[in-house]
């Protein structure tokens, strides 16, 4: 297990590189001290873990000091999340093929002479100290580091030409590199003849904002793929500035962000989904709000029916023995009893089925069976309201592909609409016809209530749009009664004359 002292500050000044080390002898001392002294100011090298089996090692030593991640199984890395490559420092051919054998794809193996090139770079350091060799021992360890890196790396020029890039690059751009070498950026990728920000005011340049601000800039840009498929690249650029403090390079970094940017959208379109489910749920618990507060008044009548039954029943038995005429009356009592039962079982029934939440399930549905199960929940409510209702159904099963509860919850709002419409009482018509074609069932709901404004008409559909006052309603029964529409492959459409009703019209295809 990779273990740690503490926690370092990351630099983010440089190119970022996460490179484990295997090995720590002397060559990974020199190679932390290096680090420590910052000898590569354009590179952000983050050792993210050095792994030995001898804990008494110079450079396992250090690295535990500088509070670098140690192990002595380089297994370990392999489970680390952002990992660029593993610098091989132990001479062994045989960890070297494991390392090369047991790696991810994603993970580079640093070995080309790796231990040839620290001594060198050892003992230029201890000798050169002049500024021009100082440059050469930066850019030898830049070249080197670029070129076994994973991303896709480009060195620009001051002209936007490409003066150096690394294998990742040329695969993208599928070109040899002396086809790359000299041309200008925009055009090896985009074919563009001019920079891509001229060209294409959408693509946004980050070689430019950084000549101009001087500091690292990024972007994301959308790219062509062979495949038929957007691809989605992060790019970042770095300046390489000279003694003078003057940009004379600028290092650009590619790296494909397309399989991140699918799992980022399916994940919102998944959080979405399960908002809209929530948003659905709650407006059916504030419509069951509205449904249980007339239907216990509904089945309270029974209720005082049933006891009144009942104690007649026990009288003409207490008495004594029934004569004919009373037991007859007691059989018509027993039958009046299991009617008003069944009517208060229908209401508790219907008002338990539409406060349950369920997934989706699109299958054969019954039109004119939805019509009358939320006609049946809100007849009383009418009749307290004295909205008289009349009810026009084409006889026979009218079948549409759908999903019984959202159909319910999309007329059941529609009808609280119209209810609410006629505070005073009125006329309410709720029909079913199939259209002339016989391809489409019809459905309206027609009230004779204060109407809407034509000002309001374009915004009805709005979620959370609505003209109640606060406390009286959420705004989002309309919508999604739309959205129910819609996910069926209907149409909703809305005629109102202020003073006079309003109609909601409903198409939905027939299965």
């Amino acid at each position: 297990m990779i273990k740690s002292k503490a926690t370092r500050k990351k630099r983010s000044q440089g190119l970022p590189l996460n490179i484990a080390v295997v090995g720590g002898g002397r060559a990974c001392r020199f190679f932390l001290e290096q680090m420590q002294a910052k000898a590569f100011p354009y590179l952000d090298i983050n050792i993210v873990g050095v792994c030995d089996i001898d804990p008494q090692a110079t450079g396992f030593v250090l690295a535990q000091e500088m509070g670098i991640p140690t192990t002595d199984r380089f297994q370990d890395f392999f489970k680390l999340s952002k990992l660029d490559g593993i610098i091989e420092l132990t001479n062994s051919q045989e960890v070297l093929l494991e390392l090369i054998k047991l790696r991810p794809e994603r993970v580079g193996i640093l070995e080309h002479n790796i231990g040839r090139f620290f001594r060198s770079y050892f003992f230029m350091a201890q000798r050169l100290q002049s500024a021009e060799y100082q440059a050469k021992l930066e850019k030898m360890a830049s070249d080197f580091l670029i070129q076994q890196s994973n991303a896709a790396i480009v060195v620009l020029n001051m002209d936007f030409t490409i003066a150096e890039a690394n294998p990742a690059y040329l695969e993208i751009v599928n070109k040899p590199k002396h086809e790359v070498i000299g041309g200008y950026c925009y055009e090896v990728y985009y074919g563009l003849k001019a920079p891509c920000s001229s060209s294409q005011p959408t693509l946004k340049c980050p070689m430019l904002e950084t000549l101009q601000t001087d500091q690292s800039s990024h972007v994301i840009h959308e790219f062509p793929s062979s495949k038929g498929r957007a691809t989605y690249g992060d790019i970042v650029t770095y300046p390489l500035k000279n003694p003078e403090g003057e940009i004379f390079k600028i290092i650009e970094v590619w790296r494909d962000i397309t399989e991140e940017i699918s799992s980022r959208w399916e994940k919102r379109t998944r959080d979405m989904k399960a908002n809209l489910n929530r948003m659905v749920q709650e407006d059916r618990m504030i419509s069951l709000g509205k449904l249980v507060a007339s239907c216990v008044h509904e089945i309270n009548n029974p209720i005082q029916g049933l006891l009144t039954y009942s104690h007649l029943g026990q009288k003409i038995l207490a008495q004594r023995e029934p004569q004919p005429q009373e037991l007859n009356d007691l059989k018509h009592y027993l039958a009046l009893m299991s009617e008003e039962l069944e009517r208060c079982g229908n209401i508790v029934s219907g008002l338990l089925s539409f406060s349950r939440e369920s997934p989706l399930a699109y299958k054969q549905v019954d039109v004119n069976d939805v019509l009358n199960s939320v006609i049946a929940l809100t007849r009383h409510k009418m009749e307290l309201q004295n909205i008289q209702l009349e009810t026009d159904f084409v006889p026979g099963m009218i079948t549409v592909r759908g999903d019984t509860n959202r159909l319910q919850q999309a007329m059941l709002n529609l009808i609280f609409n119209s209810i609410e419409a006629m505070p005073d009482g009125g006329q309410l018509l709720v029909s079913c016809r199939l259209d002339s074609e016989k391809t489409h069932v019809l459905i309206d709901v027609c009230d004779s209530g204060y109407g809407i404004p034509a000002e309001n008409l374009d915004h009805l559909f709005d979620p959370f749009f609505t003209t109640k006052e606060e406390g009286q309603g959420t705004g989002l029964g309309l919508s999604i009664v739309y959205g129910v529409i819609k996910n069926h492959g209907g149409k909703i459409n809305v005629h109102s004359t202020m003073g006079k009703g309003t109609t909601f019209s409903l198409k939905i295809p027939l299965l």
